[in-house]
């Protein structure tokens, strides 16, 4: 049976939603970040970059999410856009894991979690800016069509989901307002049953919620290292 190796952030989560839609049969395994679970030697066996999410399909290991929504996609022939539209597929999938995923992410760190006794204007400015100006493209793209590729719903949607979802702790209160089209779509998905069920998949097993030294030296060891 598959493994597939997650957290509740955005990144597996998009994952969880394509198995739970396709229906593939899966064993979730947990992977605390908080508690360093991400670098022991069994783990870095499957992605040397210590990150979730991770799949094991029998052997074949698959990391970063959107390469394995391509790579279950392939294999099941669902959700996968038509190969008459597959260079718009490939773009938009690489615009969310270059650009909508690794801002975001940026983003949420300078916001929520950068030390407050240091002055991070510049850095924070940047990555809202760049965060914004990623959603706003999105929700240009989204305007008068249905999904992002193509007539139906495709793992580039479950893409987008994975973070879009997250808008107001990224970028504040408001944020949905700004992408109206990207709320949109955000709304039908989350409304699909499957998609409950991705978001819940977390609360099967218990992960470590506190953000305290423990956790911040797990999942910011620059804070340790100076390397600038």
């Amino acid at each position: 049976m598959l493994k597939f190796y997650f957290n509740g952030s955005p990144n597996p989560t998009k994952v969880a939603l394509y198995l739970e839609e396709s229906g593939l049969p899966f064993e979730p395994v947990k992977i605390d970040t908080r508690k360093g679970e991400q670098f022991t030697a069994e783990f870095l066996e499957i992605n040397p970059n210590a990150k979730v999410p991770a799949i094991d399909d029998g052997g074949t290991i698959v990391f970063d999410s959107n390469a394995i929504l391509l790579y279950l996609a392939e294999k099941t022939g669902k959700f996968l856009p038509a190969a008459s539209v597959r260079g718009e597929t490939l773009s938009w999938l690489m615009f969310i894991a270059t650009g909508v995923g690794p801002y975001s992410g940026q983003a949420v760190h300078f916001k929520h979690f950068a030390p407050k006794d240091q002055n991070h204007d510049y850095a924070h400015n940047r990555y809202q800016y760049e965060t914004d100006r990623h959603y706003k493209v999105l929700d240009g793209h989204l305007k008068g069509r249905s999904y992002m590729v193509g007539d139906s719903y495709s793992i580039v949607d479950m893409a987008l989901w994975g973070w879009a979802r997250m808008l107001p702790f990224k970028l504040g209160d408001d944020a949905f307002a700004r992408y109206p089209n990207v709320k949109r779509l955000v709304d039908e998905i989350s409304a699909r049953p499957a998609a409950a069920r991705a978001i819940a998949l977390k609360d099967k097993f218990t992960f470590k919620a506190e953000m305290d030294d423990e956790a911040r030296a797990n999942m910011f060891k620059h804070m340790a290292t100076k390397v600038a």
